[in-house]
């Protein structure tokens, strides 16, 4: 496998990656967010395209910014403004069932363990990983779909799903980079290195990747 100086790749994407205009970064990868609001926007998030989740987010966060605030919320309500993400009944009951137990279980607060975390109603390993690094500052690897492909495509590792993707990086990518990794690789993913026909003439790390699987290129 062609490896790529990841520090060097690093070193690039982190210094561009703010002027890339990727649309949901302020809400799901952004600092300052309260667990809990990571948590929600995340699941809006799932399967569902940025522009429609942002709009989700925004209408939510209007009315409801703490497991308290959305209890007094009724699912009609949630669905109504989170319409039309993917599966809205589905996540307003996801919503609703995960801020009582928080409520119930851990006095409102969001827990900041990983078990605790995977045993909420439909919270996988990439919203639990996270809200463990943006809304706890805890060192953890969150793989969606961009950066499982863009650490394949960079040839930094081998794997072939998100979930063998993050525990390849656990081994091998440096701690200090692990909580900045999904932000910068979320960013490059939605405007540059896209699924098909990344735009390799606009990526600043295009000099030093090997563009692993890219039969085809802007």
């Amino acid at each position: 496998m062609i490896s790529i100086d990841i520090d060097q790749f690093i070193r690039i994407i982190r210094k561009n990656h703010k002027n890339l205009d990727a649309p949901v970064i302020s809400f799901i990868g952004a600092k300052g967010s309260t667990p809990f609001e990571i948590l929600m926007s995340t699941l809006l998030s799932l399967r569902t395209k940025d522009e429609v989740t942002l709009g989700a987010t925004l209408r939510l966060f209007d009315h409801a910014r703490t497991p308290r605030d959305l209890q007094a919320l009724s699912k009609e309500s949630i669905e109504k403004l989170i319409y039309p993400v993917g599966f809205y009944h589905t996540k307003a009951d996801r919503l609703l069932a995960i801020s009582r137990i928080i409520l119930e279980q851990y006095d409102g607060n969001v827990p900041d363990d990983m078990d605790k975390l995977l045993a909420l109603p439909g919270v996988g390993r990439k919203t639990a990983n996270l809200v463990l690094a943006e809304g706890f500052g805890q060192p953890a690897v969150c793989v969606d779909t961009h950066v499982h492909r863009i650490s394949n495509r960079i040839g930094f590792v081998e794997t072939r799903t998100p979930e063998k993707t993050e525990f390849a990086l656990r081994e091998k990518l440096p701690r200090k980079y692990w909580i900045d990794y999904n932000e910068m690789l979320v960013a490059l993913g939605q405007t540059i290195c896209r699924p098909i026909s990344p735009f390799c003439s606009r990526c600043p790390a295009s000099g030093i990747c090997p563009k692993i699987g890219v039969d085809r290129s802007r």
